[in-house]
């Protein structure tokens, strides 16, 4: 598990109530577009898909004129805009829309990402999903989520074995051919059932406790780290496939179990 910087908890609650105000934000500047998306912009040079649209960039714009306002010194690392001071000890990493190939199929399981790290440790994390009315997040002491239903802590489950694990992933077309993709192919033969096209919605529910397994590659820091305190916080694990940290992206694997994270990165180390 990452080690939480040591941070005053009224600074903490501040910089969480900044996050779920940016999450507000942006939500209202990417509903409208949801299921009206218009024209869609590959970023792409060669090769698949790499799609984005008028809403990736109002909400990425949006989120990044509020941090400017309220945390001039803070640096930010986003998707669609790249870097600015991303050597700042506190840094916002924002992902408008993870997820955006769902986004344009009209299909909810997309998310706005917003972490903030301190030192280049992943410190906080939300995930909003405005189409649906959910929200998850990470607290000084734990994970929580609000929708429909109301406002919960959310928890993993336990699952020790890999015969037992549910196990999502975003695509099978994200593995590169050879071992990553031959690795990954040995791991889903030992579990109980495998369900593509989450994206990070995944590993949200993974933090709820619906599922065991999460295994990603080609992942960027902001695909990523800010999921990582959602995930840590509810009592699970996320490492590169090498058992490193993976606030950084490249090769993922989160686990709501300890004891089958070590279980998987068995497999996945070959």
């Amino acid at each position: 598990m990452t080690a939480l910087p040591q941070l005053e908890s009224d600074l903490f609650s501040q910089y969480l109530a900044f996050a779920h105000r940016l999450a507000d934000l942006s939500g209202s500047a990417i509903l409208p577009v949801f299921r009206n998306t218009g024209a869609i912009d590959d970023k792409a040079e060669r090769g698949a898909l790499d799609p984005v649209t008028a809403a990736d960039r109002a909400a990425e714009e949006v989120i990044r004129a509020a941090i400017t306002e309220a945390w001039p010194e803070h640096g930010v690392r986003g998707e669609e805009f790249g870097s600015v001071s991303a050597e700042a000890e506190f840094c916002w990493v924002i992902d408008p829309i993870d997820g955006t190939r769902a986004f344009i199929m009209g299909l909810p399981v997309w998310g706005t990402l917003i972490g903030l790290t301190h030192r280049g440790v992943p410190l906080l994390g939300v995930m909003n999903q405005p189409f649906i009315g959910e929200r998850y997040w990470s607290d000084l002491d734990g994970a929580r989520v609000r929708g429909p239903a109301g406002e919960s802590r959310i928890a993993t489950r336990p699952c020790t074995s890999l015969a037992d694990a549910l196990l999502a992933a975003t695509s099978p077309d994200m593995f590169a051919a050879g071992v990553e993709q031959d690795r990954f192919e040995a791991l889903v033969n030992q579990v109980r059932l495998r369900r593509f096209g989450t994206d990070c919605y995944g590993f949200c529910q993974l933090a709820a406790g619906h599922i065991d397994l999460v295994v990603e590659a080609g992942l960027h820091a902001f695909d990523i780290a800010p999921l990582i305190p959602i995930v840590e916080r509810a009592g699970g694990c996320v490492t590169s496939w090498s058992g490193g940290p993976a606030g950084e992206g490249g090769r993922v694997v989160a686990s709501g179990d300890p004891r089958l994270h070590e279980a998987a990165l068995e497999v996945l180390q070959g």
